[in-house]
């Protein structure tokens, strides 16, 4: 989950003038990488070898 400091951030960041849409895919691109730290952090996450692994067995 992202706070509400985390998107005013954001909003800062973007032009004057710019559309709901690329506000959405940055928003969305934001809480993808805070959802993946936090994943990171509790060891929900793989090795580069362990996602290999998957990819080869997943394509089988």
């Amino acid at each position: 989950m992202i706070t509400k400091e985390k998107v005013l951030e954001t909003l800062k960041t973007m032009p004057n003038e710019f559309s709901i849409d690329d506000l959405m895919d940055k928003l969305i691109l934001l809480n993808k990488v805070q959802v993946g730290m936090e994943q990171a952090k509790k060891g929900d996450s793989y090795t580069s070898d362990q996602a290999k692994k998957l990819i080869k067995e997943w394509s089988k």
